[in-house]
């Protein structure tokens, strides 16, 4: 049996990147997956190969987690399945811009908040007393090196990744007493978003690798997925209001990530 058997575990944004690299490493576990995209043939074609892969039971939401009641409606449809939650993980992610901070826009950092932070308020709030009555549970939600290095071009999610990462602190600390921790996980990993800034920024994304103390970019399932397993699991059932930096040690001194913005590339067209 693996270290999450039986566990239930809802993961944001596990159609596809780290989230589904999470969603495979906990399956391989024994964990059932709930998977969450707002595409539903992304989510469907997930839950489908992890079941196969695994043997474990899934189900697949589609669902924008911007919209309370959509957000709130995975925990609810995890409880529905299987009459609990286990483990809860806020990593889903879309819709920033690269581009200078003077040229955001309000709507652009009222998205990024409702990503990154408002999901993880709705959806934790909502885990909360299912966790509580089984006396206990895990959060885990994937903040960024971008706000803890506030890296260039990304203010909205930057923001964003640290009130998400400040509430996942106070929760630590407000629900102790209940046996229901909350971690913060800040990975490095070569995804579909840092494929493509590789073909925007060749030149930035092979200077990025290459700066990493470890020479590379990390594997959402093989890198990042096994430490959220651990965070999931009774291994650390006395960790609690941490920041994990699972990125190679780029933690460590700052490695810098100098995205090209929009505004530089379209001067560059014309």
């Amino acid at each position: 049996m693996g270290r999450l058997h039986d566990h239930v575990a809802v993961i944001t944004g596990s159609g596809a990147g780290i989230g589904l690299g999470i969603a495979r490493r906990m399956a391989a576990e024994g964990a059932r997956i709930l998977v969450n995209d707002i595409r539903e043939e992304h989510a469907k074609a997930a839950a489908d190969a992890i079941a196969a892969d695994f043997g474990v039971d899934t189900l697949a939401v589609p669902a924008d987690v911007t919209v309370k009641e959509q957000a709130v409606g995975l925990v609810d449809a995890a409880v529905a399945r299987w009459g609990r939650i286990d483990a809860l993980v806020n990593n889903a992610w879309g819709g920033g811009r690269i581009n200078r901070l003077e040229n955001k826009t309000d709507e652009l950092l009222d998205h990024g908040l409702h990503m990154g932070l408002w999901a993880g308020w709705w959806t934790m709030r909502a885990a909360f007393p299912h966790m509580r009555d089984a006396g206990g549970g895990s959060v885990i939600n994937i903040c960024s090196l971008n706000g803890v290095n506030a890296h260039q071009f990304t203010a909205e999610y930057n923001i964003s990744k640290e009130a998400l990462r400040a509430l996942t602190r106070t929760a630590a600390r407000e629900w102790a007493p209940h046996q229901i921790r909350a971690n913060v996980i800040c990975p490095g990993a070569k995804t579909e978003a840092f494929e493509a800034y590789a073909r925007i920024n060749p030149t930035g994304a092979a200077e990025a690798e290459s700066r990493n103390p470890m020479g590379r970019m990390g594997d959402p399932e093989g890198d990042i997925g096994g430490v959220a397993v651990f965070l999931a699991s009774d291994d650390a059932r006395y960790v609690t209001g941490n920041t994990l930096f699972v990125g190679g040690g780029s933690h460590i001194n700052g490695v810098s990530w100098s995205p090209v913005p929009e505004e530089d590339r379209t001067a560059a067209r014309d």
